[in-house]
């Protein structure tokens, strides 16, 4: 579990529990003592005001009114959140969607300036289509969740993707790519990269992507990349749903 999913989880564990012990959140998030001992500190450092009871029977409590003041949001988790709503809607599966919109916009608002000018560099990246109906998706698996972390460092500072990827024959390479776009064709995800190997676009299902890594000494330029017609960037996407023709 990464430093984020760990400290999310610690917070969750102790907003749910009202009190918890290092030992139990350790044994709860697969870490040891002293790397507890170092997230409860960073936790602090971000805002949460996390309490220590010593002696028998005592625990450690988070403040609730710290997590509604200052909890963040990162740019990835910004990004997922409002590319499910998307899918969902592309989907033709969004219930509630002006809730989800309203609720979406309100944390789009929140974020400082920098970070918004991010959001929307990492979206223009995205694209979405619909899925044909023939394809197989019983070999569908989990996607890696350090995925779009690393896309984010890799899209925005255009570094390539240093990745290993298992294709529909189970052969495994490890691939160096130049991120170009992502695609969803719900329910599957795709990077869409230009391989040097081969001087030609390639597409990557992203649940068959491990391991993957941005590099940092490693720059390219962007490339329009051929889609097909039924294939829409997101931002016309989100243009048609403030015009309510979707």
């Amino acid at each position: 579990m990464n430093v984020r999913f760990r400290h999310d989880a610690i917070v969750r564990s102790l907003r749910r529990n009202g009190t918890s012990t290092i030992d139990a959140l350790a044994a709860e998030v697969g870490a040891s003592r002293r790397t507890v001992l170092r997230d409860i500190s960073a936790l602090r450092d971000e805002g949460y005001v996390i309490h220590s009871d010593v002696g028998r029977g005592g625990g450690l409590q988070l403040d609730p009114q710290s997590v509604q003041t200052n909890a963040r949001l990162s740019v990835p988790e910004v990004f997922a959140l409002l590319i499910s709503v998307a899918t969902m809607r592309a989907a033709g599966n969004l219930p509630f969607s002006e809730l989800a919109d309203a609720g979406l916009a309100k944390i789009e608002r929140a974020l400082p300036s920098d970070k918004v000018k991010d959001l929307r560099a990492f979206l223009d990246c995205l694209h979405i289509g619909q899925l044909s109906p023939l394809q197989d998706l019983s070999d569908m698996s989990k996607m890696d969740p350090d995925l779009l972390p690393v896309f984010e460092i890799a899209f925005l500072g255009r570094h390539f993707i240093r990745f290993d990827y298992c294709d529909a024959k189970g052969r495994k390479t490890l691939r160096d790519v130049e991120p170009q776009a992502m695609l969803i064709l719900p329910p599957l995800w795709y990077l869409v990269g230009w391989d040097p190997l081969h001087a030609d676009f390639r597409h990557f299902r992203m649940d068959r992507i491990s391991n993957p890594e941005a590099i940092a000494d490693a720059r390219f330029r962007r490339r329009h990349v051929p889609f097909e017609d039924d294939v829409c960037p997101y931002s016309e996407l989100e243009a048609l749903n403030r015009t309510g023709r979707l």
